[in-house]
């Protein structure tokens, strides 16, 4: 009898250049924000076609720009690996343009989004509702890490569940036990990994996120890693071209002029390491 699970094949990345893209049932979809207000976000919802199911299913979270190159590359991906993949649009249902002035007061305002997400992946049969990750790139990285604290989880999720692995790209991490609201620590269980660039000037130091990991209580500890790309900087898996703005968040919180700006070398690393740790997580 072969050992090998038909969901975890070998580590395999979208290569454009010979076109191996995973075999896809793609279509946009809506559900209701759990909330009061009864918001309906879309998405895109990608369920790899030919895989054993249920599949694992992991909901992206885009940053403050609004859905872009990220998503759909690392969506790709964990496609390609046998996941279902839902990334969602935060600001649409908002009637919200994105950047600094265009995006929500707080971050934990989208978690009703990131929630919603988990009841409609929980609820459909090709998914695994026992295995569901959730991942966010800047804005959406500290939605997804604010999802992992037994505070937030509880208010959403009463009944004990929750996401099962967690992927943050540079999300801020200075904010974290300094900012009321962003309190991070008595953790639900599950594990939490942080991606974030050297070079990048929202913590304005590449010591910040693996100091938070360190900082937590004995319980938390085990379940954070942090990996620094030390050349990079914010938004170095995007495929678009650098761009600067404002933002009061830079410079921990001092504000000023930020920078995303892709980084080939940093992106490539980043788009296995987020794999192998998913497969290492959601895969039984």
């Amino acid at each position: 009898m072969s050992d090998v699970d038909p969901r975890r094949p070998s580590l395999t990345l979208l290569d454009p250049t010979v076109s191996n893209y995973p075999a896809l049932h793609s279509t946009f979809v809506s559900y209701p924000a759990a909330s009061a207000d009864g918001l309906q976000i879309s998405g895109k919802l990608q369920v790899p076609q030919g895989v054993p199911g249920p599949l694992p299913a992991v909901v992206i979270l885009h940053g403050s720009a609004g859905m872009d190159s990220r998503g759909m590359l690392h969506a790709l991906d964990l496609n390609l690996a046998g996941f279902v993949t839902l990334e969602i649009d935060m600001w649409g249902a908002r009637g919200l343009a994105g950047g600094s002035e265009g995006r929500p007061q707080a971050a934990w305002d989208n978690l009703p989004d990131a929630y919603g997400a988990y009841h409609f992946l929980a609820d459909l049969p090709q998914v695994d509702a026992g295995h569901l990750g959730i991942m966010g790139f800047s804005w959406g990285g500290v939605v997804t890490m604010l999802s992992a604290t037994q505070r937030y989880n509880a208010q959403y999720l009463p009944s004990g569940e929750g996401f099962a692995a967690h992927a943050a790209f540079y999300p801020a991490c200075w904010i974290y036990n300094r900012i009321p609201g962003y309190e991070f620590g008595n953790l639900t269980g599950t594990p939490v990994k942080i991606f974030t660039g050297g070079r990048d000037r929202y913590d304005a130091d590449a010591g910040t996120a693996p100091r938070l990991a360190a900082s937590l209580e004995a319980a938390d500890r085990p379940l954070v890693t942090a990996q620094v790309y030390p050349d990079a900087e914010h938004g170095f898996n995007m495929l678009e071209a650098s761009y600067s703005y404002v933002d009061p968040f830079l410079y921990q919180g001092k504000g000023g002029e930020g920078l995303s700006a892709p980084h080939p070398q940093a992106r490539e690393a980043a788009r296995r390491d987020l794999v192998q740790f998913f497969q290492g997580t959601l895969l039984p």
